[in-house]
């Protein structure tokens, strides 16, 4: 036993009660019970912010910080009404629609893994996705927790029978990267600030437009510059307007 400070400690106790701490933030790194949240409707709401459920995957493209959640939600249902599987290629993700397969690359070492979005997450600022602990592995971040990404939408879900067993497939679209994009550079809560904004952008790139955004709670004014036809000239804009100092800005589907 240890004695502090008049006080008693067992020592088997006091392991168990550090193993079960350092479990609780391994797991905890995602921080996405999904049980917790909802499984349909548009929006939902989770810490006092809503967020909206995007109507379509299309033309979707993201940077940010992935993270992963494994054994303490094992066997959990997550937002789909699915069972959490660690060892299962999932993701947890805020806003795309559940069925959704999206590519997540790791920016630092170049791997890249296919995963299917059947929860909701990570609801920790700067984090995009939740994977499971298998695509947390094969990316070589399971030790790490948190690691850089790009995740791009590659398709939807449909429940297909494979032999005798009914599972998901991926089923992408004849000319996903085909279409209208365009890049979102500020969503602001100013018209004037974002009018002035559209109004700098289109000396720059000759298109650029303010639509408005209802939250539920405050209107917006996105700011998004462009109209690309391919996925590919809308990430070069993406990343001129990044050196431009735009880091937030991103891809969006028209």
């Amino acid at each position: 036993m240890l004695i502090r400070h008049g006080k008693i400690f067992h020592r088997p106790l006091l392991l168990t009660l550090l193993l079960l701490l350092a479990v609780v933030l391994l797991n905890a790194c995602a921080g996405s019970s999904a049980s917790r949240y909802p499984r349909s409707g548009k929006s939902y709401v989770i810490n006092g912010k809503r967020y909206h459920i995007m109507a379509s995957a299309h033309g979707y493209q993201e940077k940010g910080n992935a993270s992963w959640y494994g054994k303490y939600f094992h066997g959990r249902k997550t937002a789909s009404g699915e069972r959490y599987n660690m060892y299962d290629m999932t993701a947890a993700h805020k806003t795309l629609p559940l069925g959704t397969w999206v590519e997540v690359k790791h920016l630092r070492n170049g791997r890249a893994v296919t995963v299917r979005v059947n929860d909701r997450g990570p609801f920790v600022r700067g984090r995009v996705i939740d994977l499971s602990y298998a695509a947390a592995s094969k990316l070589n971040m399971a030790n790490a927790g948190v690691a850089p990404v790009l995740v791009t939408a590659l398709g939807k879900a449909e429940t297909r029978k494979v032999g005798r067993v009914e599972e998901p497939v991926l089923v992408q679209p004849a000319n996903y990267d085909q279409g209208s994009f365009a890049v979102q550079v500020a969503s602001l809560q100013d018209p004037s600030k974002a009018r002035a904004l559209a109004e700098r952008m289109r000396k720059i790139f000759g298109t650029a437009s303010v639509t408005e955004f209802d939250r539920g709670d405050a209107l917006f004014y996105r700011v998004q510059v462009g109209d690309n036809r391919t996925m590919g000239q809308a990430i070069n804009m993406q990343a001129r307007l990044e050196q431009m100092g735009f880091d937030g800005c991103f891809v969006v589907a028209r």
